[in-house]
């Protein structure tokens, strides 16, 4: 039977009804979903013969990117998805190349299950990369572009990719690294020679026609940001369905087919998450290789991006331009700036707020728990430095040495569930669980209003003259001094108290301020044993490409 004046048949009208709704999440969570998803404008009406064909390619692909970028090339092929130094590319366009890509990599015998390598900056090889890799069903490892030689090796070694997609600054990089492995580069700066066959070599020389489906969804490897030898691989199914986006939208008011640019790292999982998001929500990508604060600056008013995605030293860089520099770009369009990666001072998220307005949105999280909190403007607003609130079907206890839950405002352990937890270390080994919730590795409490806060790591306490001290308070507070920049803080040896803070202080616009007035300033807001025996002045702090402090350069 067919419906009158529609051409479709009630049987495959039916179809396309079990077909959304599977991708929509359990009985549960489908009303909630249903309404967060309709409000970002994922669910909403299409042309019938649209609705039969990106139904059949979320049956094909489920979940994965493939299915994302296969149905926004249905709905919208002629929309520009990606803008880069390059230039921009259709989602037609991005389709298309992955299937060659695809095929060129299953040539060169990548096949189901086996792992494909990605060392690439923020730009579209990168997703030309994701895309083939989940069209094969393939594990795609994620490499962090500050890794040194070293570090690329163990992990290569532990890992042992199939093939290899890199970016040509790498290739000195990978000199004496998988010289076995099935090679192609993806971005060529200028000058440069490519040591293996290129992208578009391979895009130029294989089919763009579709591809089947592998029989299982392929997976994603996210690397731990180590600083000293071979960092862990957290590894990742793709979600079974769009309750993990609908989560994170019920919080961040993401809206589909805007303009997002991605600032923070791809690889990492913050970059990571928003690139998902954007398949889902069919947003357009503005991608840098290279973080600037002036040309981030200038591509969201160029491009009108209504999400900016950073990490917060980025947004610290943009606050040191000059005034005439940051007003000069017209940043009317932008309505979110979602921040993650690693803490959030209660001082520099206000300072966004006042110059750029209230549109934060910090996600508090790791690479193994993926989020545990959000925190709104409003959040921030009115308790400076929270981590927020979880949201919905995620769940946060604070957790003591014996597993068992603190009362509201104790510090305690964090632990987290929710859909998209880890599935262990590629080499084993996982994080502590506790009743089915994974630690985040942090410490921290909920306030009054069950906002939660972030106290410090919990490899990070020291015992000083027999009281349990966290680093990350004296940092807040030194991070709110208005002639301090940043600031970091460990613990040190000593005599009489065991252990002692030591903070490292970045001045201001180079500012006077000696250790005196660092130590009296510490000691005017904080308990006596929290003040520095040490205050060592820096130009700059350690960090690693996604701007956490590495402490262990500290000393």
């Amino acid at each position: 039977m067919t419906k009158a004046g529609s051409g479709i048949t009630d049987d495959a009208l039916g179809l396309v009804r079990r077909i959304k709704l599977g991708q929509l999440g359990s009985a549960v969570d489908l009303p909630f979903n249903l309404r967060v998803l309709i409000e970002a404008g994922i669910v909403r009406p299409m042309r019938p013969d649209k609705l039969l064909a990106v139904g059949g390619a979320l049956r094909r692909w489920g979940a994965s990117p493939a299915a994302g970028v296969t149905s926004n090339a249905i709905r919208r092929p002629d929309e520009v998805a990606v803008i880069d130094e390059a230039g921009s590319v259709t989602f037609k366009e991005l389709d298309e190349r992955s299937n060659s890509l695809a095929r060129a990599l299953r040539e060169g015998g990548l096949g189901e299950g086996e792992s494909l390598a990605v060392m690439c900056r923020n730009h579209r090889g990168f997703l030309d990369a994701i895309f083939a890799g989940a069209k094969l069903g393939a594990t795609v490892l994620l490499m962090n572009t500050d890794f040194s030689a070293p570090q690329l090796e163990g992990v290569i070694e532990r890992e042992e990719p199939r093939a290899l997609i890199y970016d040509s600054e790498f290739s000195e990089t990978f000199a004496d690294s998988g010289k076995e492995l099935t090679r192609f580069v993806a971005w060529v700066d200028d000058g440069d020679e490519p040591a293996d066959p290129t992208i578009a070599d391979a895009i130029g020389e294989h089919s763009d026609e579709a591809i089947d489906p592998p029989d299982s969804p392929g997976r994603f490897i996210v690397l731990t940001s180590g600083t000293t030898g071979t960092p862990k691989g957290a590894q990742r199914s793709s979600p079974d369905s769009l309750t993990p986006v609908a989560t994170v939208l019920s919080k961040i008011p993401l809206r589909s087919e805007g303009t997002t640019m991605i600032a923070a790292p791809l690889f990492h999982s913050w970059g990571f998450l928003h690139f998902m998001f954007g398949l889902a929500l069919g947003s357009t990508y503005v991608l840098r290789r290279r973080f600037k604060p002036e040309t981030t600056l200038e591509a969201v008013a160029e491009h009108g991006a209504d999400t900016l995605v950073v990490v917060p030293v980025m947004m610290q860089r943009i606050l040191e331009l000059d005034e005439e520099q940051r007003s000069a770009p017209d940043l009317s369009s932008l309505r979110v700036t979602a921040v993650s990666g690693s803490a959030l001072p209660g001082e520099l998220a206000n300072r966004w707020m006042d110059a750029f307005g209230d549109n934060i949105y910090n996600l508090y999280g790791s690479t193994e728990v993926a989020w545990a909190s959000i925190a709104t403007p409003k959040d921030l607003r009115a308790a400076p430095g929270t981590a927020g609130r979880p949201p919905h079907g995620t769940v946060v206890k604070i957790l003591d040495e014996d597993g068992k839950e603190l009362p509201q405002g104790e510090t305690g352990r964090i632990f987290v569930g929710n859909e998209m937890s880890f599935e262990g270390y590629t080499g084993g080994g996982g994080k502590d669980v506790v009743d089915g919730l994974l630690s985040s590795g942090d410490v921290g409490h909920f306030d009054e209003d069950g906002r939660l806060f972030i106290d410090g790591r919990d490899d990070e306490m020291i015992v000083s003259g027999g009281e349990n001290v966290f680093p990350r308070e004296v940092e807040d507070l030194l991070s709110d001094h208005e002639s301090i920049d940043e600031a970091a803080v460990i613990g040190v040896d000593d005599e009489k108290y065991g252990q002692r803070l030591k903070a490292f202080v970045v001045t201001t616009g180079g500012k006077d301020l000696s250790e005196d007035d660092v130590k009296s300033y510490v000691k005017q807001n904080l308990a006596r044993y929290k003040v520095p025996r040490e205050v060592e002045f820096l130009s700059q702090l350690p960090r690693n490409p996604t701007g956490k402090v590495l402490k262990r350069e500290l000393t």
